[in-house]
């Protein structure tokens, strides 16, 4: 499959349709159940002829050479509407709604490491300034809606005692706020030193991280969501005294938010090669594997312009891979039985005509999909490669159509 360039941080799943013979309702009562989100949903109904067998047509491909959906019924396309095979016309109720918001809690290291100039691989220009570029274009990039994020800084202005303590780190500087938002570049702004002087010292990764966990936990059960810290550093814990200054405090933190549904990311912003430069961030991979995001993304610097875009490239990886690629089943309308068989999935990119994915339970077959039970669907779940390609396309867009006949066979 030819994946697209740019990352999707939250897909819109449109065409949500049930059709049935029979008269349905105008009103659609169901409509806002369609969501597996916070997003709003809209429904219409309509009735139209179609084809008997709800196939698939020949037409232009797209999605790797899928069908589009839609065409001439003679030569075996559909229409959202059709008969029933009975006579009788179709009834097709059609909604929208969005997947669940990805909420993304970033612990930014603002240490002097990252510029003071100390030392030749503390450099401002090689570090700082190319990472908070990237930084910024992420919070303001068009791409980042739908996206929501917060962001604190560590360490904390104070002595020890303030910066050692996770109560220090539970109210983030950005609230978590949707983007794309300037609220972030001005932030940054505010808290990048004027002088050698003015950068903070210490890295208390440990306790950043048992705060912003317990500040996005708090979130998520106010608002539900998927969440994940992120947490973006260029050295190993520091400034606690040893009994604090551990990587492997920082991963059992990570392991034990995972357990409960939050994975952490981790970028690590590496010295630039300089001799004399120690190497810091290589053990961050550990906290990254804890977290169950497989990897940290490691960056290195030296080249002002290839740090920002490698930076760039990292956190737009983790924009697509936090998207979560389940769509939760919205409940057939007017009290009608779902058959699970009569579900046709779709996808979208931009103002492309839709495509058909298929439906394959094992998911042994490219751009396909299946329930997460075959015995009791609830949910309908993208297969990798397709998940991957939906993560990967701003415009991308799913269609979920409840038709007249079987489209698909459930194995049993």
């Amino acid at each position: 499959m030819k994946l697209p360039t740019m990352t999707i941080v939250l897909l819109t799943v449109g065409a949500i349709g049930v059709a049935c013979g029979g008269n349905v309702a105008s009103d659609g009562d169901g409509s806002s159940q369609a969501s597996s989100g916070n997003g709003s949903a809209s429904t219409s109904t309509s009735t139209n002829g179609g084809t008997g067998e709800g196939g698939t047509g020949e037409g232009g491909a797209g999605f790797g050479g899928l069908p589009d959906i839609g065409g001439d019924p003679s030569s075996g396309g559909t229409s959202n509407g059709g008969s029933s095979g009975q006579g009788g016309a179709c009834a097709t109720e059609t909604a929208k709604a969005d997947l669940e918001p990805v909420y993304l809690a970033f612990a930014f290291d603002v240490s002097g490491s990252m510029g003071m100039g100390d030392d030749p691989w503390h450099d401002k220009s090689l570090k700082w300034d190319p990472v908070v570029a990237a930084t910024k274009q992420f919070f303001a990039d068009p791409l980042s809606q739908g996206l929501n994020a917060s962001l604190r800084f560590f360490p904390s202005e104070g002595d020890n005692d303030t910066k050692c303590d996770a109560d220090t780190y539970l109210t983030p500087e950005v609230p978590m706020t949707p983007l794309p938002s300037p609220d972030f570049a001005e932030a940054i702004d505010a808290v990048t030193p004027e002088t050698a002087d003015d950068w903070r010292g210490g890295t208390p990764t440990l306790f950043v991280m048992q705060g912003t966990i317990s500040y996005a936990t708090a979130q998520r059960q106010a608002t539900p969501g998927r969440y994940a810290i992120v947490l973006v550093t260029d050295g190993y814990p520091a400034g606690c005294g040893s009994r604090y200054n551990q990587v492997s405090l920082v991963a059992d933190e990570a392991s034990t938010a995972l357990a409960d549904g939050l994975p952490t990311y981790v970028i690590g912003v590496a010295n630039p090669p300089i001799e004399g430069a120690p190497e810091t961030v290589e053990d961050m991979n550990d906290v990254a594997v804890a977290g169950g995001t497989e990897h940290a993304y490691l960056i290195d610097t030296g080249n002002p312009a290839a740090t920002a875009a490698a930076f760039k490239a990292a956190v737009d990886a983790i924009r697509g891979a936090a998207v979560s690629c389940t769509v939760a089943i919205p409940p057939a309308p007017d009290g009608r039985t779902f058959d699970a068989q009569k579900v046709r999935v779709t996808y979208t990119s931009g103002d492309d005509e839709a495509i058909a994915l298929t439906y394959d339970q094992d998911c042994a077959t490219e751009e396909a999909w299946r329930y997460d039970s075959a015995e009791n669907p609830t949910q309908i779940v993208l297969c990798d490669s397709t998940c991957a390609a939906i993560q990967a396309d701003p415009a991308a867009a799913l269609g979920v159509d409840f038709t007249c006949e079987d489209v698909i066979t459930i194995p049993r």
